[in-house]
């Protein structure tokens, strides 16, 4: 049972903060300051998360395959490679590591 309770409060939390979106006057939305954080905000997310999953193995940090192949796609981006090649770099360089025992 407290898992359904679990879900009704992620519901309810979810609604509540759609509403709140909802409620907040458009002049405060045109701000430099809330625009500008609105365009960084979910490059930083995605930056935690990519940090999370790469260097987290549950409460402990780990450097393993997924480290290469973050670094494989980080120096294919500094080359300015295109997007596809920026990723098939790095499942080929963690499929590589894991495969050596890395």
């Amino acid at each position: 049972m407290n898992i359904w309770i679990a879900i009704a409060a992620t519901a309810v939390g979810c609604y509540a903060v759609k509403l709140a979106g909802l409620l907040v006057p458009a002049g405060a939305l045109e701000r430099p300051l809330v625009r500008r954080l609105a365009a960084l905000l979910p490059v930083a997310l995605l930056a935690a998360l990519t940090a999370q999953q790469t260097f987290a193995d549950g409460r402990a940090l780990v450097l393993d395959a997924r480290a290469a192949g973050l670094a494989a796609a980080a120096v294919a981006l500094v080359l300015r490679a295109p997007f596809l090649l920026v990723v098939a770099a790095a499942v080929v360089v963690t499929a590589g590591m894991r495969a050596v025992g890395g």
